[in-house]
């Protein structure tokens, strides 16, 4: 008999996020774990993995400075940070893009995953995603992606990204959970794209100057790499 889909997500409550990248460290860390456990073990060399980073923390933020008629200055500038990764989306633009079946969605979670030994490199997944989730590693020439970090979640534990957050801005469950724990959230906020995209598995808790995603009334302030 067929069991239902589980389908896991992420929460993120961006009015607690300070822009610490706590999250984008540790996940940066763990992508060369998981590459070093997967490589020849007597191969004691690694990607550099430029470019690469699974989530990352951006820097938001817009508004303007004006001079009343009576001289004074006004402002409405504002900025707040948010933290970006895969979404395990459940209509995942990426799996649609790929021409060899390599990007594809587990059924037992819900996670969007990469099969390295049929992917050909090509790109194409990463030029459909509206939130850079699919990378590209160049030194091996595969895609590279979240991958929700299943071994740690088969454990019972939390995706690093989660587990390494000082202000517990993020959490990851099933969706179900999620929603019973924080509700449908607030929508989605600049800078991500409009979730009718993908359908992406992720409930936001909005920061008060939250712009309305896709409404292009700021701009990404710091892109950051590791």
């Amino acid at each position: 008999m067929m069991t239902e889909p589980t389908q896991y997500g992420f929460y993120v409550d961006s009015t607690k996020c300070t822009g610490c990248k706590a999250c984008h460290v540790s996940c940066k860390d763990r992508q060369s774990n998981e590459i070093r456990n997967n490589s020849n073990p007597q191969d004691n060399t690694l990607p550099a993995l430029n470019g690469v980073t699974w989530r990352r923390v951006y820097e938001y933020g817009g508004g303007e400075w004006t001079v009343g008629n009576n001289g004074c200055f006004e402002q409405n500038v504002f900025a707040y940070y948010m933290s970006i990764g895969c979404n395990h989306c459940s209509e995942p633009v990426c799996v649609k893009a790929c021409p060899t079946g390599a990007m594809h969605k587990r059924r037992e979670d819900g996670l969007v995953h990469v099969a390295e030994d049929i992917c050909i490199g090509c790109e194409s997944c990463s030029r459909a995603c509206p939130y850079d989730a699919p990378q590209i590693d160049r030194e091996r020439k595969v895609m590279t992606k979240c991958d929700g970090c299943f071994e740690r979640i088969a454990d019972g534990r939390k995706p690093v990204c989660v587990e390494s957050c000082p202000l517990r801005a993020l959490d990851f469950d099933t969706m179900d959970n999620l929603r019973e724990k924080y509700g449908d959230g607030d929508g989605h906020i600049a800078p991500l794209p409009s979730p009718s995209i993908t359908s992406p598995n992720l409930i936001i808790k909005a920061n008060v100057n939250g712009s309305p995603a896709g409404s292009g009334e700021g701009s990404i302030l710091n892109p950051s790499e590791v």
